[in-house]
């Protein structure tokens, strides 16, 4: 099985509720090993538009990372998600942060993701389960990457907990 690291935000509808559905979809596919506290984010590149709440989790997985992605997909039009711009609002978003120690650059699929080393959204809740994850590319540590950013605004950890029960 492979160590994977995926990406959760949603800035539209019940966005906690979205949030848990995501997780409890995910541990249907996935075996969940870690799931951090949930952060509050400002819109990053489209600001016009309401705060994310964002997350990660880590997981164990028999899946390639093409059907992974697909099932992720499908998981998020499942929990509500509809067709919406580039880095506009959405009900759900499930991204594959990192996949074991891979590089994947296919068609519609970049493992890591590409722009992880600029998205404290992102690497603010990875950093509380998984801060020693070294990028496959970089060789840079979650933690590395997170303090590279500097002081971050507009990203609040929230008490607010999406671990499945």
């Amino acid at each position: 099985m492979t160590r994977i690291l995926l990406g959760l935000g949603a800035n539209m509808g019940d966005r906690l509720a979205n949030l848990r559905a995501a997780v409890a979809g995910l541990g249907r596919l996935v075996e969940i090993e870690a799931v951090s506290p949930v952060y509050q984010t400002a819109p990053m590149y489209d600001v016009d538009q309401d705060p994310y709440l964002n997350m990660a989790l880590t997981a164990r997985t028999d899946l390639a990372p093409r059907p992974l992605l697909d099932a992720a997909k499908a998981l998020e039009r499942r929990v509500g998600r509809t067709a919406s711009h580039r880095y506009g609002p959405r009900q759900i978003d499930i991204d594959i942060v990192l996949y074991g120690d891979r590089v994947v650059h296919e068609p519609g699929l970049e493992v890591p993701h590409p722009r992880l080393a600029e998205r404290a959204f992102v690497l603010a809740p990875a950093a509380d389960i998984a801060a020693g994850w070294r990028h496959p590319a970089t060789g840079r540590t979650i933690a590395e990457h997170l303090a590279e950013l500097g002081p971050v605004e507009g990203v609040a950890r929230l008490a607010e907990s999406v671990a499945p029960v």
